[in-house]
């Protein structure tokens, strides 16, 4: 039986929750299509599949921070509509194309990038309009359930992208993507709660409300230390996104449904780790919660460079396990602590600017990782990847979040700390 003050009477909520699962499932499904698409039909090399990756993530690196000004200057939910619609007209180009026997990896590459953009700004619109939505005493429900939904679309997505790829073809699958974000769009558009009108700035500068997005981040030292672990931790990341799908299918020999299968472990984990956020929080606190997760999960991903052809090609999906449970209770804490402690007309820039860091990593790891692959070898990259996280932890365990249990109750004021940013 559901409390009344669930979020799951919460209207505007679930149309966001709707809009946001059904896009999620489409993000999915690409993010399988697109670099088998490249890995099996264009025959990338793993310094192109670099390319591909660090496209997908290079629009937080170069207009990660103007982007958070001008989504303080806004209404957050009809960009986020705009946002939807973009990223559909680009990625149904590729299904377009390859109809009409154009398709090339150069094309890929940009409509990643097209999609990057439009991801910057609905990203950054989100976390910011989370807030006004439900209310910043409902941020950990709501953040909990956002996830639930986005591990459940990891763990069918890559699945359903890899056996349509099989059946189908990975352009006629992207179509998949496309439609997911026009239908977001479309739950996003019957939200019916008034956004408040957003604080003007007056005649403050764009390079000035930039450095105030900063300042607040980089002077807030709980703040610094979750970015810094963040970003660590996507860089490496990016290193094995890079050479994942070539290790699959060319040093373990599996089938694109195959490939989705072993995907899919991430999701699994993703699912538990959503739906066990609330007994971290209750049992070891909110705060507490952002660093014992990942010293508890980090380490078992080590055993996925490890895995060979045959029945040890199941030491992928266990080692992914772990990984998506702590990403999602880690994602769940810090993102909740962030949207609380930070004031309302500094949400936009905090967002942007913590984006602008943690993303603008990904593309520079692609790249390192293509180029790694090309070098020391795809399970040579792999280990260095897996090694990495483990160092990504460190911010956090000499922060005085290892002396925090929860999540203040009042936002922080700016400038905590101006050890930085003078």
């Amino acid at each position: 039986m559901q409390r009344r003050d669930s979020l799951w009477f919460h209207a505007g909520f679930r149309r966001l929750w709707a809009g946001d699962t059904i896009s999620q499932f489409g993000s999915f499904v690409g993010q399988t299509a697109l670099p088998l698409l490249a890995a099996t039909v264009l025959a990338a090399t793993p310094f192109e599949m670099g390319l591909l990756t660090a496209a997908e993530n290079l629009a937080f690196l170069v207009i990660g921070l103007p982007a958070g000004v001008w989504v303080d200057r806004m209404r957050r939910r009809p960009l986020m509509m705009r946002a939807d619609i973009a990223r559909a007209v680009a990625l149904l180009s590729v299904p377009v194309a390859w109809w009409a026997g154009w398709l090339t990896l150069t094309q890929l590459v940009v409509v990643a990038l097209l999609v990057s953009v439009g991801t910057v700004f609905f990203d950054v619109a989100y976390q910011s309009y989370l807030p006004s939505l439900i209310g910043r005493e409902k941020l950990v429900e709501g953040n909990a359930k956002l996830q639930a939904s986005q591990s459940v679309a990891q763990i069918a997505g890559p699945s359903i992208g890899g056996w349509l790829t099989q059946l189908i073809g990975a352009a006629n699958t992207v179509l998949t993507t496309g439609a997911g974000y026009v239908v977001s769009a479309l739950f996003l558009w019957r939200i019916k709660e008034t956004e408040p009108e957003p604080t003007r700035p007056g005649d403050t500068s764009l390079r000035a409300q930039v450095v105030e997005g900063l300042r607040f981040v980089f002077g807030n030292v709980t703040l610094r230390a979750i970015t810094l672990c963040t970003a660590s931790a996507n860089l490496v990341g990016s290193v094995l996104m890079a050479v994942e799908i070539l290790f699959l299918t060319r040093d373990l020999h599996l089938s694109p449904g195959a490939v989705g299968m072993m995907l899919t472990g991430g999701g699994v984990g993703g699912v538990l780790g959503a739906l066990t956020t609330g007994w971290w929080t209750r049992r070891v606190g909110q705060a507490r919660t952002i660093w014992v997760v990942c010293i508890v999960t980090y380490p078992p991903t080590m055993l996925i460079p490890l895995a060979q052809p045959g029945w040890m090609v199941a030491l992928v999906p266990v080692g992914l396990v772990f990984f998506g449970y702590g990403v999602v209770v880690y994602n769940v804490s810090q993102v909740s602590y962030r949207q609380a402690i930070c004031p309302d007309r500094l949400l936009g820039r905090m967002n942007a600017s913590v984006r602008f860091v943690i993303w603008g990593t990904m593309p520079i790891g692609g790249l390192i990782g293509g180029a790694l692959g090309e070098t020391i070898g795809v399970r040579g990259t792999m280990w260095v990847s897996v090694i990495g996280y483990l160092v990504a932890i460190t911010p956090l365990l000499l922060s005085p979040l290892r002396k925090l249990r929860d999540i203040p109750e009042e936002p922080a004021a700016p400038h905590t700390d101006s050890a930085l940013l003078p």
